[in-house]
């Protein structure tokens, strides 16, 4: 029983890892922008395929994954960009339902051009050989596990360390706390806002790159993610970076003891902890920094 719970315990890491890497996109765009990206899960998935189309199912060697992953990373970056200029920016200022609306069309339509030009058909795509090794720390582990939890970590490093250490990133917290008042003192506040757009959509195509490994890869790979990616936002407070990282690390951890200790009712405990935090704190772990 102790091996299982610290195989659980490893795993809920690398889970929560994985939501986070999924999660920092859709943090980034609702901090930004003010818009809860439904479409965000179809992104991902789309950046997957990506990944697969430029490295193959077997690639060989790490620098090949990492590079499909860039350019995944890149070419929903650019989407995004469009994404912003065509749907996004009209938003601003509109009810929430018309937000919500217009991201179940584009989730729509995305799903709709993955099917027609990458097919119906299930990928299953391998990490480089010398991430698929097996390594003994008193569990059975890939290297494959540890390196998602360091693309998780340094993600979070380079997020938190960007926004509140660079100049830019000081001006995007300017725009996203008072865009009125940038806009007065001579921001460019729409240029940083489509900027911040396209590094949210970026994040969320990187992801999907490098999380396509070791599982099936289908129109609904975004689905598989993509709620516990909500709820950590919401459970960190939303627009908060440091919130949906501590809050993925706790819901990886929750899901993955929910499956060794109540198999019978998988999930359950996840949205238990949402309901607390959302009754005992509203605003989320971090509402000063949403």
């Amino acid at each position: 029983m102790t091996t299982q719970l610290a195989f659980a315990a490893f795993n809920g890491l690398v889970l929560g890892m994985a939501v986070f890497l999924v999660a920092a996109g859709l943090t980034l765009v609702f901090g930004i922008l003010r818009v809860f990206n439904f479409a965000h899960g179809s992104f991902f998935m789309v950046g997957a395929y990506i990944a697969h189309a430029v490295m193959g199912r077997e690639p060989r060697f790490v620098w090949q994954y990492l590079g499909a992953a860039v350019v995944a990373a890149i070419v929903i970056g650019i989407i995004g960009l469009i994404v912003d200029r065509v749907v996004l920016r009209r938003l601003a200022g509109v009810a929430n339902d018309y937000t919500l609306i217009a991201t179940f069309a584009i989730l729509l339509l995305t799903e709709g051009a993955a099917k027609l030009i990458f097919g119906q058909d299930f990928y299953t795509v391998f990490p480089p050989p010398v991430l698929d090794q097996i390594v003994n720390i008193g569990i059975p582990v890939t290297y494959y596990s540890f390196f998602i939890i360091a693309c998780g970590i340094i993600v979070f490093v380079l997020l938190e360390w960007g926004l509140n250490h660079l100049w830019f990133g000081k001006l995007v917290q300017a725009v996203a706390r008072d865009p009125w008042m940038a806009d007065v003192i001579g921001l460019r506040v729409q240029r940083l806002k489509l900027i911040s757009a396209g590094a949210s959509f970026a994040l969320v195509g990187l992801a999907g790159a490098l999380l396509v490994a070791n599982q099936t890869l289908s129109l609904s790979l975004g689905q598989s993610y993509l709620l516990l990616a909500f709820n950590s936002v919401i459970i960190g407070g939303l627009g908060s970076v440091r919130g949906a990282f501590l809050a993925a690390l706790i819901l990886g951890l929750f899901e993955s003891f929910n499956s060794v200790l109540l198999p019978s009712m998988p999930g359950v405990v996840a949205y238990v902890v949402l309901i607390l935090v959302i009754l005992l704190k509203p605003q989320g772990l971090f509402p000063e920094r949403a």
